[in-house]
């Protein structure tokens, strides 16, 4: 066996969180809504290309812990996305009134962004480096 890549992450919520959600993910990240297998609970999938990269799941399935916003994430710090368009992402951004922070990754070619997703989320999106040239500096707080 072989891991290749981040094929998705799946966030459980309460149904009423949905919509924000769906809105954060489409409308600050660019996905798209696309085919969702057929759950008797409502959701959505999000996807980049041809890949459903986010799973949105309100209520539970059966056998599930309830959902609540009280429950710790335990060791799940943030979820990392690979992106391109540094400039396009700034705007939009900025745009929306989206905080985030930016910072280089130490020793290797990846410039990085971090924001917060409507329920706390950390996202973590890393862009080639060298899209800099075109983007310009960070003005942004700086990440770590």
């Amino acid at each position: 066996m072989e891991l290749l890549a981040i094929d998705h992450f799946t966030l459980r919520v309460t149904p009423d969180e949905l919509a924000a959600l769906r809105s954060f993910y489409v409308d600050v990240l660019g996905l798209r809504e696309g085919a969702r297998a057929d759950f008797d609970f409502p959701g959505h999938w999000l996807y980049a290309g041809a890949q459903a990269v986010v799973h949105l799941a309100g209520n539970q399935p059966r056998g599930e812990t309830a959902v609540s916003p009280d429950l710790p994430t335990g060791r799940f710090n943030h979820v990392a996305l690979r992106a391109k368009g540094l400039a396009a992402m700034r705007s939009r951004l900025q745009a929306q009134g989206i905080d985030w922070q930016e910072a280089p990754v130490p020793g290797l070619p990846v410039h990085q962004l971090f924001l917060r997703d409507p329920v706390g989320l950390q996202i973590e999106l890393s862009f080639d480096a060298a899209e800099l040239a075109v983007a310009g500096p960070s003005t942004r707080p700086r990440a770590y």
